[in-house]
């Protein structure tokens, strides 16, 4: 398997019980190591660093590693990178002045900052290894869970209870590598009709995440103070934070929430939504911002 490809081809023995077993080729989801390096100026010196090694599906590699300084709180600005780059490619410069790596043959990226841009490196020392299936645990994500994020207003966006319903569906219909691997979390951002507006795939699913915000970060079109994101996998606190430092006020999940999710999400002023499967859905907090549709009560004669 080359790197940078999203799936890889594998033989498969299916013993179901026949007398003859089942030969075939299946595709997997690729998970390989990406380490997110940065580059910036110590007391003058330029100084490169790796913060962080995550495993992740390979693709929109810079999308993801700016989704994930900026929601770990340690970039505020798109315009404070000066590029990012595999290490050893030479490629074309993409969104303005940031180079962006399209050629997926290495799993180091650097993200180099202005000189200007100052660097809190007490936010690096908690980074370093991030698996697929969690992303940061431990001591230091629980310290870092009020890192820049701020309580979101309540300034009027509500969406109708239909648009809930209608997101799982939408999703699964646009989970394009999944259909073919079987294998990846997805995250999708909708507006307030339920319309999609991006999706992104990973075996991690703070990575399908952070690739989701990396991008809308990297346009200049942060906060995303009227959209919904959509997680088809469970709602964990990391994805909580995240999705408040980019400014999202309703998070929806296919499964459960965990007890940290559902306390951030509402310190913080944020809908957190889960069990969205099956024609209905559970409001933990933020029910404000749905509207729903209620059913007129049957009326009770009296004989």
């Amino acid at each position: 398997m080359a790197s940078g490809q999203a799936f890889s081809r594998t033989s498969v023995r299916r013993v179901n019980g026949g007398p003859v077993d089942e030969q075939f080729d299946d595709l997997l989801a690729v998970e390989e190591p990406l380490e997110i390096r940065l580059g910036f100026r110590k007391d003058g010196q330029l100084t490169h660093r790796a913060i962080s090694i995550t495993m992740r599906t390979p693709g929109d590699d810079a999308d993801l590693a700016a989704g994930f300084l900026f929601t770990e709180g340690i970039l505020r600005l798109p315009d404070e990178i000066i590029q990012i780059r595999h290490c050893g490619l030479k490629i074309g410069t993409g969104k303005g002045a940031i180079e962006q790596a399209s050629a997926l043959n290495t799993n180091t990226i650097r993200v180099d900052l202005r000189d200007d841009v100052a660097v809190d490196l007490k936010r690096l020392e908690r980074h370093f290894y991030t698996s697929s299936s969690c992303g940061v645990c431990g001591k230091g994500s629980i310290e870092a869970l009020h890192t820049g994020a701020r309580r979101l207003p309540h300034d009027g966006f509500r969406v109708g209870g239909d648009v809930i319903h209608s997101l799982p569906a939408m999703l699964r219909t646009s989970q394009n590598i999944f259909d073919q691997t079987g294998g990846l979390h997805a995250s999708a951002l909708f507006d307030r009709d339920g319309d999609i507006d991006l999706i992104k795939e990973d075996v991690g699913r703070h990575n399908a995440l952070d690739k989701v915000i990396g991008e809308k970060f990297l346009d200049g079109e942060t906060p995303l103070s009227e959209r919904i994101l959509m997680v088809s996998g469970r709602a964990s606190f990391e994805l909580v934070q995240k999705a408040l430092m980019a400014g999202i006020p309703i998070l929806a999940a296919v499964g459960a929430p965990s007890s940290l999710a559902v306390e951030l999400a509402r310190e913080f002023g944020m809908t957190l939504i889960g069990f969205v499967r099956d024609g209905r859905f559970n409001m933990y907090c933020g029910a404000e911002r749905v509207e729903l549709k209620r059913r007129n009560s049957p009326e009770i004669s009296e004989k």
